[in-house]
């Protein structure tokens, strides 16, 4: 059963060339494939790879190897 919201998307889409609402199929379907791949590999993780991962970002932090996100995404209210 489709969602409400899918459905208005998907009769705005209808209304559009066969060129656009392909492209937009065609964006669809590649980010489905991405999200399902993503969901494949977190499944496969192993416990002691996560434990690994996380023993490494515990080192890194330890050791100062990390960048603040406030740094790389500063705030709104820094840029005003």
């Amino acid at each position: 059963m489709m969602t409400n919201l899918l459905e208005q998307a998907f009769h705005e889409i209808e209304k559009l060339s066969k060129e656009r609402q392909n492209a937009i199929a065609t964006r669809l379907l590649a980010d489905l494939a991405d999200e399902r791949q993503w969901a494949d590999q977190f499944a496969a993780t192993t416990d002691s790879q996560w434990d690994n991962m996380a023993a490494t970002v515990r080192k890194e932090i330890a050791d100062g190897n990390v960048t603040r996100l406030d740094n790389i995404f500063p705030s709104r209210s820094s840029k005003q």
